[in-house]
């Protein structure tokens, strides 16, 4: 049977996209059982596995929901938007879905959830380590743009540097405004 994982990353950052990944691995790939939650590996395992995946999955892909969705739709209804973007955009269509969480996309495939799934399966592990390697290097990207906010440290999250930088230079097009700390330092 044909699995797909799929995961998401940047759900609670302040700034930039969410981005999920769909993953099909191969039943026979070696490094199964080495695939675990993205946030768990050290970015140099992260990255080796990222490069194993790209090579030697069945398919795999990306879909971002971007912030004016988010400020949008929500995070939560974003999210949901860029998973089933992800799961259409893989080049084989699976049979089955495994989403990491409580909630499943509406998808034309049948499809389960499984919380803490992205350190319990190994597709939607994977799916997380594509996932965060994606956003990681966009909020790389984002920090050239805008260097005053520190993005390549903090990946948009709330953290006390960050909130510093949005007190002192105001947000950037790329800050989620339906979000408190953005909205608040605007007023």
């Amino acid at each position: 049977m044909l699995l797909a994982g799929v995961d998401e990353v940047g759900r609670g950052p302040l700034a930039g996209p969410v981005i999920c990944a769909a993953v099909i691995l191969r039943d026979d790939d070696p490094m199964l059982g080495h695939y675990r939650d993205s946030k768990k590996l050290s970015e140099k395992k992260r990255l080796r596995l990222y490069h194993h995946i790209r090579h030697n999955a069945i398919a795999y892909a990306v879909a971002a929901a971007s912030v004016q969705e988010i400020d949008h739709l929500n995070i939560l209804h974003a999210t949901m938007v860029a998973m089933r973007r992800a799961v259409e955009r893989l080049r084989i269509a699976p049979e089955h879905v495994m989403v990491d969480g409580n909630r499943i996309p509406d998808l034309s495939i049948s499809a389960e959830c499984v919380v803490g799934g992205d350190d319990s399966v190994q597709c939607i592990a994977a799916a997380s380590i594509v996932a965060k390697v994606m956003r990681d290097r966009m909020m790389q990207s984002y920090a050239r743009q805008y260097p005053e906010y520190g993005f390549e440290k903090h990946k948009g999250y709330g953290t006390k540097v960050h909130l510093e930088a949005l007190r002192m230079h105001g947000p950037t097009p790329i800050h989620r405004f339906s979000f408190a700390p953005v909205r608040n330092c605007c007023r």
